[in-house]
């Protein structure tokens, strides 16, 4: 599988009550890395006609980040079934191997204008596969 990479700094607005990064911005993060592998993956013609929505996030809190932790977020496709796919989300602070969040998606692909779920092709299955071949 070909795992998709950001990073960034916890700042202020990312803090709880308890100084940690809060539980809906991982959530938010989640979404964000989601969208930007998507969009940097994916031709412009197929990503007007599909849209992505979300019908489950199962997440494992594992550690606190804290201000000005750097955070590498990783995610890639894990499976895919008719019109469901699993993406694995992972943050890590940045330059080890401590595990911060770990989280299994689930996403429903839709035709654009219906709404309606569409089966994942290949041609989509192939945009997130490095060759090897993603699990139906």
């Amino acid at each position: 599988m070909e795992t998709f990479n950001k990073t960034l700094t916890v700042v202020a607005d990312d803090l709880d009550d308890l100084h940690h990064v809060n539980n809906v911005r991982y959530v938010q993060w989640i979404q964000d890395i989601s969208k930007a592998h998507w969009q940097a993956k994916a031709p412009k013609a197929i990503q007007e006609n599909i849209v992505w929505v979300v019908l489950n996030h199962n997440i494992h809190y594992k550690s606190a980040a804290k201000l000005n932790d750097p955070i590498l977020i990783k995610t890639h496709i894990a499976n895919t079934k008719g019109a469901i796919t699993t993406r694995i989300v992972e943050m890590y602070i940045a330059g080890t191997e401590q595990l911060l969040v770990r989280s299994e998606t689930e996403w429903c692909l839709l035709h654009a204008e219906t709404l309606r779920p569409i089966r994942i092709s290949a041609e989509i299955r192939g945009i997130f596969s490095d060759g090897t071949q993603l699990p139906t």
